[in-house]
């Protein structure tokens, strides 16, 4: 007997409406300081056998030959050769603000040929430039590769993680000095994580009441404006001031998330359904098999045939019948469902149908 259900696990969160403060410069960023992403080609060498195929990747040994150029090795015209050791990588990282020439940062390389592992290898030296073209950091160094792979002479394989792709920490030096917006003598502009005119609002407010009225001033739901000194200095210890106020952010809208993927269900605490009754069963299929056998006549020329025989019943589970008052809460929500027993499965469809029908106070986003 074959019995067919349709199970769901998943996760039901619920988010409560308890508000708790938070430092400005944990829920904000100021304008003009952020990171500024970096890119290079470059070589990984020393490789045991596990570099690009250049019959296939050609630029590996382009690049390897201009290499030999510049330290005045002429390869003849022509000349075919295998660099098994060698790799062609791109090289990318993150230049954090403020970076001063002479910092280190950490750099991740990636193989962009067909080499199998870059572990063991060193990254010769690469230029890493921005979106303007300028180099701002020279990358080298050892690469360090959490993935393994192993090949077999029969041909089998295994590889744990990527062995294709590793870091090197500190791995470059930064070579020049992006200027940000923060040392001009302008107001500060504080963007918010998440937009939100409430929380604008109040932080201009705390603002005002610690340093002083028309101090700031919110722009949008997304940034305040904040009239700062001009000195750098005492711009400095104007923003550690600011950035350390505690504010108590906007609650967020009625929102329902679903994550049709994983199960996992999030509800927001202003989440609220109309009056409405709800039904909803579960459904089980039963597949049977007994199979018959058929004997021929004993004085026939005939073998013994197998028949299979199905048969399917479809069993519809109890239903049960639950009713939400005019404006239920969140917790009149989680006890009906729970009252019923229902899943994350069945009420991801409760959910969709309260939408449909109007019923639910909220938006419903499904990733």
């Amino acid at each position: 007997m074959i019995i067919l259900r349709c199970i769901i696990f998943g996760l039901f969160i619920l988010i409560s409406n308890v508000s708790v403060a938070e430092r400005i410069k944990d829920i904000t960023s100021i304008q003009g300081v952020r990171s500024n992403q970096l890119i290079g080609y470059g070589l990984v060498v020393g490789l045991d056998g596990t570099g690009d195929q250049t019959n296939q990747t050609p630029f590996t040994a382009q690049s390897f030959s201009s290499m030999l150029k510049q330290f005045g090795i002429a390869i003849p015209e022509g000349a075919r050769f295998q660099l098994a050791n060698v790799a062609a990588v791109a090289v990318h990282a993150q230049l954090p603000p403020f970076a001063k020439p002479g910092s280190a940062i950490d750099v991740t390389v990636s193989s962009i040929g067909n080499s199998s592992s870059l572990r063991g290898g060193s990254l010769l030296l690469t230029p890493l430039r921005g979106i303007d073209g300028q180099v701002y950091a020279i990358a080298q160094g050892n690469l360090v590769v959490g993935g393994l792979g192993v090949e077999g002479a029969d041909g089998s394989r295994l590889t744990v993680n990527v062995p294709s792709v590793g870091r090197i920490p500190d791995g470059a030096s930064v070579e020049r000095e992006v200027a940000v917006s923060f040392t001009d003598g302008g107001p500060i502009v504080l963007n918010l994580h998440h937009p939100d005119f409430t929380s604008a609002k109040r932080m201009a407010e705390i603002i005002n009441f610690t340093l002083g009225p028309e101090t700031a001033f919110p722009l949008d739901a997304a940034s305040v404006s904040v009239r700062s000194p001009v000195n750098p200095a005492q711009k400095v210890e104007f923003l550690s001031l600011i950035e350390n106020l505690e504010i108590e952010p906007g609650e967020a809208p009625a929102r329902v998330v679903i994550n049709s993927r994983t199960g996992t269900i999030v509800v927001g605490s202003h989440v609220s359904i109309e009056p409405v009754a709800i039904t909803h069963g579960s459904l089980t299929v039963t597949v049977r098999e007994t199979p018959d056998a058929v004997q021929p006549n004993p004085l026939a020329q005939g073998q013994t045939v197998v028949i299979p025989q199905s048969e399917i019943i479809v069993e519809d589970g109890p239903r049960q019948m639950f009713r939400f008052s005019p404006g239920p809460s969140l917790d009149d929500i989680v006890r009906a469902v729970n009252e019923v027993g229902a899943a994350p499965g069945d009420l991801m469809a409760i959910l969709e149908a309260l939408k449909q029908a109007g019923a639910l106070r909220a938006e419903l986003i499904v990733i």
